[in-house]
């Protein structure tokens, strides 16, 4: 089965991805996958909202006396003001990862809070990248006077890189030249991937078949060449009941698959068949 563009036809940022445009709206992108949760979302009302945010915010940013207070003022009144804040709950509901409801309810997960973070501080001036780095993504702001990194989830907490690296190596283990590496700024293709993952391995643990179906689609169309990609979307394609297509993704994962995939493979494809007949 191949994965083509023109199955997202109204979702104009996920289309540039697919494309490999540099130039995405990623809070657009990201509300593109919310829609997959709730159809009726209004694009317009979490624009606007960031929008508003950035119009109150910018004349305390005019006033501040370094980049550090700018950053800590961007945080503060994300998280004090807007009552943006992480939660671990976040980490098991969908809802943590769209962003209209981010910011209906004030919890989400660090990504999440992160792009609209990253949209509030490009509105006022500030430019925040989003750092993909491991078990907690953050944003990271290279200023004058040095590199800072934001944590959206800890209430916008600022730290300086010397800091981000004490904190993420007692996190992860990882030593401070692995860490540098991870640390750099992440496409918003990177962002997107990671978001769509998140979302994956949420409904694969609440064996929401049909929702890991749909994000594992967006991945593979996203990454069309990537074998392991394909061969999650041939298995969740047979968990989601449609046979008659996992038929053919398993075949075509079997002509590539390493020597250690071939055995569930095979017994998916089985099973599939089996299923198809049973239909018939």
């Amino acid at each position: 089965m191949s994965l083509q563009a023109h199955e997202y036809p109204c979702d104009t940022e996920f289309l540039k991805l697919i494309a490999r445009c540099s130039e995405v709206d990623l809070v657009t992108a990201a509300l593109e996958l919310a829609r997959d949760i709730d159809p009726s979302l209004c694009f317009r009302s979490c624009h606007e909202w960031i929008d508003t945010q950035a119009r109150e915010l910018r004349r305390e940013i005019a006033r501040a006396d370094s980049e550090h207070d700018a950053l800590v003022m961007l945080g503060k009144h994300l998280s004090s003001r807007c009552h943006l804040t992480g939660d671990p709950a976040a980490y098991r509901s969908a809802e943590g990862s769209c962003l209209h409801r981010v910011i209906d309810t004030g919890r989400g997960i660090p990504i999440s809070l992160s792009v609209i973070y990253m949209a509030v501080a490009a509105r006022v001036g500030i430019e925040l990248h989003g750092v993909a780095a491991p078990l907690h993504f953050l944003t990271r702001y290279d200023g004058v006077s040095g590199v800072f990194f934001i944590d959206a989830f800890d209430g916008g907490r600022v730290m300086a890189e010397a800091d981000c690296h004490v904190w993420l190596s007692a996190k992860t283990g990882m030593s401070v030249p692995e860490l540098e590496r991870v640390l750099l700024p992440a496409s918003h293709r990177t962002i997107v991937i990671r978001m769509l993952n998140n979302l994956k391995m949420l409904y694969i643990e609440q064996e929401d078949w049909n929702a890991a179906w749909q994000v594992q689609h967006r991945l593979t169309t996203l990454q069309p060449t990537s074998y392991a990609e394909q061969r999650d979307l041939a298995l969740l394609t047979l968990r989601a009941q449609r046979p008659g297509q996992a038929i053919d993704l398993l075949k075509s994962c079997l002509q590539s698959c390493p020597k250690e995939d071939r055995e569930t493979l095979s017994k998916n494809l089985k099973q599939a068949m089996s299923a198809v007949c049973q239909l018939n």
